[in-house]
């Protein structure tokens, strides 16, 4: 009997210590956040787990500590504040006819819909650009006398640029902000795009692809974190899914639109189409994209780059034997560090077994991705098919329909298996929300996508091989979209969880690793389908994404509550 009643005298105090934490709260940090500035997305309001929730295991695994929480516990409708035009962040902020408010999550869903839809077709630019050339790699090369192996370079120093690029464009994010970088890079892209269609030598078209693709690539890393922004950990997977269209699609629309153009008008059409969608771009982001970074977030990062700088004037106003030259090189060498190291210093993130291996689970599939793009544009443009440049192009349209139907499908799934996930754990916090982790997304889509695009590749490689009829290798196209997007989506969505206050941070280094794979698929597929044919290439490919998939997968699932408690407290 005493042990009943202390227990109903426990949970009959539960309310009013929850009410006074959150009375005593107004003004103080919670001891939650002082834990760590990287944990997974935090509550709303702060809520101790239940204690059915939180048992030795979890504890030491690093369960609710570190859990991503739902913040909608009701259907409440929230009201978007607009923050004073005076006070609006970026550049160029009253020429927004979307307001910044002080909670982008309050804005209506209608509205977040759009935000999220320019973002995705802002996202697409890159990835256009590096395919759009395709169709046009022989033109190239016979009219500024080279071979398509160098044209092909051309191609992988673009892809290259898009990797490097956007570690610096995420590290300033999270200080100028998600409007101004996207402002600034698609002007510098519409500019170098232009300049790539007037190029005379392959020399100089090399130089200048490479600055519009790292120009254009600044929404690789920088949209994953508006997407952040603006949807809810239990929405994510949905939003996540229609932002990937705009990469995935990109690729696949773009030979098609370059073999037309090129048929038409020549390859140089190419590049001014490429540029008059970057102003396109520009002008959606001027007038349809508000600042979304959370006014928190910046103002941290803001405050302790402060605080260094007049941490070394005081140094340098108290100390008699430095003279100006000597405080002006300091000040020169914290700017160099901001503009130079910091950026770089988002590669250390790999030393965390959860983020290397999600980011080593997408990369190998975006790796297999632009194998199989040069694959379709080797094997269809080649006897016995010998399909025209536009041809070839229409035959990418297969899997674009598989990454639409995943985006439509694979989102929504995405969502309902981390719900159900928390559901059958029972976790749930003292107001009766789920409890969420990360991990909880990786279940049988995770297993299934793993499957299925490395089965559809190795489908595609060898009807090819044996010279099947066209259909045929195109189904395998559709199937590899709907595999891969399903990764892509739950990779991305995972990083940002993972680590919600640099979800920029953690998505532009996966774009990294990803665009290393996806430029040496470039240079190395066409010799290797030479060398071993379609049917092995596609095979060893495969292969390799599997089991490094497989393995990737069954770590995170069995280590990732241990691993994000370890990050927590090292970031901390």
């Amino acid at each position: 009997m005493s042990r009943e009643s202390n227990k109903a005298e426990e949970l009959s105090s539960a309310p009013r210590i929850s009410e006074q934490r959150r009375s005593s709260s107004g003004g103080n940090t919670t001891t939650t956040e002082k834990e760590s500035i990287d944990e997974p997305i935090s509550p709303i309001t702060e809520c101790p787990p239940p204690a059915h929730a939180r048992d030795e295991k979890e504890v030491q695994d690093g369960g609710p500590l570190d859990a991503v929480r739902s913040v909608t516990s009701s259907m409440r409708p929230r009201h978007a504040t607009p923050v004073p035009k005076e006070n609006r962040r970026g550049l160029l902020p009253w020429l927004s006819l979307t307001p910044e408010v002080d909670n982008p999550t309050h804005y209506s869903n209608s509205l977040k819909w759009v935000l999220t839809l320019f973002v995705a077709i802002a996202a697409s630019a890159a990835p256009m650009g590096s395919a759009i050339l395709y169709p046009s790699l022989e033109e190239i090369a016979e009219e500024l006398h080279v071979s398509a192996t160098v044209v092909n370079l051309s191609v992988a120093v673009y892809l290259i640029s898009m990797s490097v690029f956007p570690l610096w464009w995420s590290s300033f994010s999270e200080t100028l902000g998600r409007r101004s970088i996207y402002l600034v890079s698609f002007a510098l892209n519409a500019i170098f795009t232009a300049a790539s269609g007037v190029s005379q030598n392959i020399a100089q078209l090399i130089v200048f692809r490479t600055f519009t693709g790292g120009a254009a690539a600044s929404v690789q890393a920088v949209g994953a974190g508006t997407i952040a922004d603006l949807w809810e950990p239990r929405e994510r997977g949905r939003a996540m899914g229609l932002f990937y269209l705009g990469p995935l699609c990109g690729p696949l629309l773009a030979p098609i639109i370059g073999g037309a153009l090129t048929s038409s008008y020549g390859w140089r059409s190419t590049m001014y189409f490429l540029a008059v969608y970057g102003i396109v771009i520009f002008a959606l982001v001027l007038f349809g994209v508000p600042e979304t970074l959370p006014r928190h977030l910046q103002e941290r990062k803001a405050a302790a780059a402060a605080t260094l700088e007049d941490a070394n004037t005081t140094l340098s106003r108290v100390s008699t034997r430095r003279s100006t030259v000597q405080t002006r090189t300091k000040t020169v060498g914290l700017w160099a560090k901001r503009v130079f190291v910091d950026p770089l210093s988002i590669l250390k993130l790999m030393r965390f077994p959860a983020v290397a291996l999600t980011v080593g689970y997408a990369a190998i599939t975006f790796g297999s991705l632009y194998v199989l793009n040069i694959c379709v544009e080797s094997g269809f443009s080649a006897p016995p098919y010998n399909f025209s440049p536009l041809i070839t192009g229409l035959l990418y349209i297969p899997s674009s329909v598989g990454y639409v139907v995943a985006s439509l499908l694979g989102g929504p799934w995405l969502d309902r298996i981390m719900e159900r996930s928390a559901r059958k754990a029972g976790r749930y916090d003292a107001r009766g929300r789920l409890i969420y982790y990360p991990e909880d997304r990786v279940r049988e889509n995770a297993w299934i996508s793993s499957t299925l695009y490395p089965g559809a590749l190795i489908w595609f490689g060898w009807t090819i091989q044996t010279q099947q009829h066209w259909v045929i290798p195109s189904v395998a196209n559709f199937f590899f979209g709907v595999g891969s997007m399903l990764v892509f989506s739950m990779a991305t969505t995972m990083l940002t969880e993972f680590m919600p206050k640099r979800a920029s941070s953690g998505v532009a280094l996966n774009n990294f690793v990803r665009n290393i794979l996806s430029a040496t698929g470039t240079v190395v597929t066409r010799p290797l389908i030479e060398a071993i044919g379609f049917g092995w290439l596609t095979t060893a490919v495969a292969l390799i994404a599997w089991i490094g998939s497989n393995i990737a997968l069954l770590l995170i699932r069995r280590n990732s509550q241990k691993w994000r408690k370890e990050m927590n407290e090292k970031m901390s």
